[in-house]
């Protein structure tokens, strides 16, 4: 009890100090708020519709295009907002009863770069077009299409949350045609209405249109989007203005099912060749015009490509991204429930075990999208088959997130892991039987995006525990033209569980004991980040980045400082370089195996770092990149080198290979280390539908040498055919056969 009340303290202390600053912060705030509308009518757009049909064949021959509504005169974005782009383009809309339609006419004078032929890729390192809509007009979340000049399509679902780089996960039909002539090509798109969430009485929508001029290194967008924010930001779209109200889509009905087999040596476990077939589909419903239902039986995903590995030179574990569609999209709703470091929901603990094995997955149900304008709802249930040893599981997930003001939101989540274990392991492992939490968030921010705050509190449930179960967080940023500010601190207690999320830090590895322990702690993070834009000479802009990340135990006594300076130069020519200074102060708990000697004892140990990095111009066939790290590590030293190099003969062939070794050097007694990290991968693109990529991978930390090799037909929009080859062998002992594996996977896409 006397540690719920000092909970409670903390809390309350926590949230005086939050309010004193969202009273600062807001206050300006709601004044600039009323502004918003004057930036919209400054990009305003009319749609109309056609009276004829369209035809998608890059020529611009309809009648319809001589009088739709024209949007140009493009705003520069990237290296700099300086002065106009060098290459203009123009967009033109209309639509009928089924569709939405964009012509877009993009001046270029010389060969296009395409990195790709594959799809949802992105326009990104191409040369290329973007459509972002918000269709519910209430910058909280939308999409974005993107388009290149050899006619690549990619899409993904756009929210308040979105990260830098795009997943392109969520997946719908809509068809494209591009045509060159000289000095410019056309693109024409048609987006089915039906693919689209939104409320019909509402009869303005959220827009914008972003260009990828690689041969200028530039991008640009319809509106003026500030530099430090996104391209695709969600605040700072213009408005599409319907006659009437948007034509009543129609429900969209999708089935998707798929037969694979496979045939597997696994000679880790002394397994011999076993052949085995498996079918199963997934299935989508529109409920409403903005509510959908997903329904997956009995998944598959053997054709999801296999992780890019990385070193890790920490102490505690690190999470990969999700790749498996199903789980990303709508993803948000669940995702971002935490911040980088703790997440109450990850959805890799569905379908895998703890080792990371795959354990099937039986069937699963997901009801997402909004309940209304300014209500989305999250809703998923899946249900997992024993694997050997390893019981069933079911696992449920609900959120609820309302908008409010433009741009803030309050979010609840309720997650529960339930394991149909045996009584004889229940009564050896009692906490396995379940595991639950609940948290509830409000974020507010003004609706430029400029200000920003987050106060979250998180409550785990576990059998047999009854304290130290919770986690609070508080944070604030500030953009101010070219600068932001960004503060965060948190507290995690020991016995905070998130059996279907990740806590990064709290579980601390013994070495000398062979065992993990609980450590609950307090973090307060700060940065701050400078953008400087150069009018002339080769350089284009400068990031200066300073950030400190200080870490107290749960008695309050020091246990981590950890300051860095990064600066980031990009150059006019798309090359650049990163220069990173870091500085460590750490209170080690428990001795630690970085070399290959004695564990390290705990102690204070204090050790700077730097790293370098360059890049060239990666618009050339060939480019390359180089990394440098040296410094201290604990009590000794680390130097790391790594290079890469890509060769393209594009748009086709693509080769890269990037590799990096580690040296680790302490005093003789706790021994050294090298860590060694070859990865090259080759990719060719036979045309938009035939695609052929194999990547190796060779991991002396995970000792572990991978091969993956797939060959993917889409033979129809939508469907493909996928074969794939994965081969893993041990590093030490060298080439020794883990597993391999011959996978074919055929799934069609019916629209119903």
């Amino acid at each position: 009890m006397q540690n719920r009340y000092q909970h409670l303290s903390y809390l309350i202390k926590s949230f005086r100090k939050l309010s004193l600053l969202l009273g600062l912060v807001f206050f300006s705030g709601y004044l600039q708020a009323q502004n918003i509308s004057e930036f919209q009518k400054e990009f305003q757009l009319n749609i109309q519709p056609s009276t004829s049909p369209i035809v998608l064949d890059g020529i611009l021959d309809e009648a319809v295009w001589k009088t739709a509504t024209l949007a140009k005169d493009f705003i520069k974005k990237y290296p700099n907002n300086i002065g106009a782009p060098k290459q203009a383009t123009e967009v033109l809309m209309t639509y009928d009863d089924k569709n939405i339609y964009f012509a877009f006419k993009v001046f270029a004078k010389k060969e296009q770069i395409i990195k790709s032929l594959k799809r949802d890729v992105g326009y990104e390192g191409s040369d290329g077009i973007a459509i972002s809509l918000d269709p519910a007009g209430q910058k909280t979340n939308g999409y974005i299409f993107t388009l290149t000049s050899k006619n690549v399509q990619s899409e993904d679902e756009l929210t308040t949350e979105t990260e830098e780089k795009l997943s392109y996960s969520w997946d719908t039909k809509w068809t494209s045609a591009t045509k060159m002539y000289v000095g410019y090509w056309i693109g024409e798109i048609a987006i089915p209405l039906k693919s689209l969430r939104y409320n019909v009485k509402q009869q303005f929508w959220g827009i914008n249109f972003l260009r990828g001029d690689l041969q200028s290194n530039e991008y640009s967008c319809w509106t003026r989007v500030p530099p430090i924010f996104k391209s695709y930001d969600l605040g700072y779209m213009g408005v599409l203005n319907w006659p009437t109200a948007p034509p009543k889509s129609s429900l969209n009905k999708i089935l998707l099912p798929y037969i694979t087999g496979n045939a597997t040596t696994d000679d880790e476990n002394k397994k011999s060749l076993q052949n085995k077939g498996n079918i199963g589909f997934d299935a989508k419903l529109t409920l409403s015009s903005s509510l959908n239902l997903d329904v997956t039986i009995n998944p598959d995903f053997s054709q999801v490509e296999v992780d890019q590995q990385i070193t890790n030179l920490t102490r505690f574990n690190i999470f990969l991204p999700e790749k498996r569609a199903f789980f990303l999209e709508n993803g948000d709703l669940f995702s971002n429930l935490g911040n980088y470091f703790i997440s109450p929901f990850y959805s890799r603990t569905i379908g895998l075990d703890k080792q990371g094995n795959a354990i099937p997955i039986l069937l699963g149900a997901r009801i997402s999208g909004n309940l209304n304008a300014s209500t989305r709802i999250g809703m998923m249930n899946m249900q997992t088959g024993a694997k050997g040893s390893y019981s069933p599981e079911n696992f449920s997930a609900f959120t609820i997130q309302k908008r409010f003001w433009q741009r803030s939101l309050i979010k609840t989540y309720f997650l529960n892991r339930e394991n149909f274990i045996s009584a004889a392991e229940l009564k050896k492992n009692p906490m396995d039987q379940y595991g639950r939490n609940a948290g509830i968030s409000l974020e507010l921010a003004n609706n430029e995006g400029t200000k920003e705050a987050k106060i979250s509190y998180h409550q785990s449930i576990k059998p047999t525990i009854n304290n130290n179960d919770a986690f609070f967080e508080a944070s604030a940023a500030r953009t101010i033209n070219n600068w932001r500010f960004f503060g965060q601190m948190g507290n995690v207690d020991k016995n905070y569980y998130t059996d279907m999320g990740y806590v990064q830090r709290i579980d601390n590895y013994d070495a000398l004991r062979d065992t993990s322990i609980r450590v609950g702690y307090k973090d307060v993070y700060a940065n701050i980040t400078k953008r400087i834009f150069m009018k002339n000479g080769k350089i284009g802009r400068i990031d200066f980045s300073l950030e400190n990340f200080v870490v107290f135990n749960a008695d309050n006594s020091f246990s981590e400082y950890e300051t860095g300076l990064n600066i980031k130069t990009d150059f006019r020519n798309s090359s650049g370089f990163t220069l990173k200074f870091n500085n460590t102060n750490l209170n080690l708990l428990y001795p630690t195996k970085p070399g290959d000697g004695i564990p390290l004892p705990s102690g204070t140990y204090k050790y700077g770092q730097f790293n370098l990095m360059y890049y060239s111009d990666m618009r050339k066939m060939f480019s390359w990149n180089t990394m440098l790290t040296a410094g201290q590590f604990y009590n000794g030293s680390i130097t790391g080198i790594g290079a890469g190099i890509i060769w393209r003969n594009q748009p086709h062939l693509s080769f890269s290979l990037n590799a990096e070794v580690n040296k680790i050097e302490l005093p003789k007694i706790y021994g050294n280390n090298n860590l060694i990290l070859i990865a090259p991968k080759l990719e060719y693109n036979f045309n938009t539908k035939l695609f052929w990529t194999t990547f190796v991978q060779f991991n002396t930390q995970t000792n572990n040498f991978n091969i993956n090799s797939r060959l993917q037909y889409r033979y129809k929009p939508m469907s493909d055919f996928f074969l794939v080859y994965t081969d893993n062998y041990y590093t030490d002992p060298m080439l020794k056969n883990k597993n391999r594996a011959l996978i074919f996977k055929f799934n069609y896409w019916f629209n119903l």
